[in-house]
């Protein structure tokens, strides 16, 4: 049987876990034939992890190489779309890391490069959403039995980092090397996951504290109010500085409330729409009619090993990727507007003004 012939560039903390999903056999579809990392150390230990492997010092060489017939971009997140629009002129099929990039004018350049060559995929890194969980979430909220959505909740605070991490890579925590922090390095798979359960917010207003908690330039703790087409509201609250942190996500619908903590769902499902309930009870203090219950899922959670199997059987047989590369753009959009909210210091419309939002961007690199 046919396998998929990938190229892992980025052989760093994400990429080393790639390449183990495929040493370790969890991705039989897959053969890894060519790595490339810009450190020679990470080159030696790729080499000494898959001798049969090419290696490469850029990226742009094993593109070149004929050596594979798809990437997994996994460098610093500047770099993505330049690689992936490469990879696509030579006629190789592209999976990127989160995020897609750091400023959505570069990752729109991306997208549209891709629709010239429909005959190649083009799959996003969004291991989260193959979460049981999560994927159960959006089929209770787009299924439409429980109603409208009237507002979410997440505060996802158990990314916590110390000092040493920020430390361990010189194009961490900067504005120049980065782009940005929690809401580039750790969030993008939940901004992702909020866009894709809950919908694209049309207006928000965020505080994002920079260098509040550590030694660096960019944001560790950022909170965000957003507002919906559909006159839906919302909270957003992250840092890598809470210890122990959270992640509970909540919704209120029309018809009950999902949380979704600490490895299980719960939906409080009401026994009659509450708007319906609201305008025709004919008491003062009510508690509506509900039952609670533990949602039961399919409990799979294949996470990265997941999208990297759905991409190559994508490939070589034409099923489901996990997400579209085009899909990257979502969360980013998110990101881009909580960063210029807080730059502002101002309510602001999505999507965002890309180049308002670069231009500022610009300075905090340059400075």
């Amino acid at each position: 049987m046919r396998k998929l012939r990938l190229g892992i560039i980025g052989a760093g903390n994400i990429g080393t876990r790639h390449i183990g999903i495929i040493t370790e056999g969890l991705a039989p579809d897959v053969e890894l034939t060519a790595i490339a990392d810009r450190l020679e150390e990470k080159r030696l230990l790729a080499k000494q992890a898959v001798a049969e492997a090419a290696v490469f010092h850029e990226g742009s060489e094993l593109i070149e190489s004929g050596e594979c017939d798809a990437v997994l971009i996994a460098v610093p997140h500047y770099q993505h779309p330049e690689l992936a629009i490469q990879a696509f002129r030579s006629g190789l099929h592209v999976l990127c890391e989160k995020p897609a990039g750091v400023y959505t004018k570069q990752v729109r350049e991306m997208n549209e490069e891709a629709e010239k060559y429909p005959n190649l995929t083009f799959g996003m890194m969004f291991n989260q959403r193959t979460d049981c969980l999560y994927r159960k979430m959006r089929e209770l909220v787009h299924g439409g039995e429980l109603g409208a959505l009237k507002r979410m909740n997440w505060i996802i605070t158990d990314w916590y980092r110390p000092k040493f991490y920020y430390d361990s890579g010189g194009w961490r925590a900067s504005w120049d090397g980065e782009g940005g922090g929690v809401l580039l390095n750790q969030c993008p798979h939940n901004l992702d996951l909020l866009q894709w359960i809950c919908g694209i917010p049309s207006r928000l207003r965020a505080f994002c504290h920079e260098g509040k908690w550590h030694d660096i330039e960019v944001e560790d703790d950022v909170t965000a109010y957003l507002e919906f087409p559909g006159g839906a509201t919302g909270v957003f609250v992250t840092s890598t500085a809470d210890a122990p942190g959270t992640n509970r996500l909540e919704l209120t619908l029309e018809g009950g409330k999902l949380v979704c903590e600490n490895g299980k769902l719960t939906l409080w499902r009401l026994a009659e729409n509450e708007r319906v309930y609201c305008n025709t009870v004919r008491e003062s203090f009510p508690i509506p009619p509900h039952t609670i219950e533990e949602v039961e899922t399919d409990g799979e959670n294949p996470q990265h090993a997941g999208v990297i199997n759905a991409f190559a059987a994508n490939i070589l047989r034409g099923e489901p990727l996990v997400a579209h590369g085009s899909e990257g753009i979502h969360g980013l959009e998110l990101s881009n507007a909580m960063h210029l909210s807080s730059w502002l210091g101002e309510t602001v419309e999505l999507p965002v003004d890309e180049d308002l939002f670069l231009r500022h961007l610009n300075q905090k690199r340059s400075s």
